[in-house]
């Protein structure tokens, strides 16, 4: 009973296909209907995929498909929203700028309003004057100085509200022993 064993690949006796199912020495095709490959060809036929390892393969292709895309309409919606936040950012900076230079604009408006001039232009507007010596209340009762009237040294000065924009002091006089309708001049310290 020596009887050779069949190697797989090889096609069988007498023509008939083989146990991988290619067809015979005669050269005609298997059971599958392809012709028979030989040499380098033959090779790459079976590097290529049968119908139903391709028919495993589609959902895999599908599936990477769909993947990759739905990544690529991710990136866009998230540089859409990167994009609009930018433009948010970029207004609300604008914004922010502007509300502080508004701030800024009503700070010098305070401080020129508190400065002690003003103040004391403002004052005179309304017509108070300078109070005079000011007496103190110690913890035990006791007054403390002499309390003086306030004296009216100048006439306080009332103008017109259209008028306060364009008057910033009262006009020089003339200094004594100057002649009439001569300007008193002034000299520049450290010049």
């Amino acid at each position: 009973m020596s009887r050779e064993p069949e190697l797989k690949g090889r096609p069988g006796p007498k023509g008939r296909p083989g146990p991988n199912g290619r067809p015979g020495p005669n050269g005609r095709p298997g059971p599958k209907g392809r012709p028979e490959l030989k040499g380098r060809a033959a090779r790459l036929a079976r590097l290529l995929p049968t119908g139903r390892a391709q028919a495993a393969r589609t959902p895999f292709v599908l599936l990477v498909v769909l993947l990759l895309g739905g990544g690529l309409i991710g990136l866009l919606v998230l540089n859409s929203a990167l994009s609009e936040g930018a433009f948010r950012l970029d207004d609300l900076q604008r914004e922010t700028k502007n509300l502080t230079d508004e701030e800024q604009a009503l700070q010098r408006d305070i401080d020129a309003y508190s400065a002690p001039d003003a103040l004391q232009r403002r004052a005179r507007e309304l017509g108070m004057v300078p109070g005079g010596d000011p007496a103190f209340l110690g913890p035990d009762g006791k007054v403390k100085g002499v309390p003086g009237a306030a004296s009216p040294a100048r006439a306080p000065l009332v103008l017109a509200p259209e008028a306060l924009a364009t008057a910033t002091a009262p006009p020089p006089t003339a200094a004594p022993g100057a002649a009439p309708g001569s300007t008193p001049s002034t000299a520049t310290p450290g010049r």
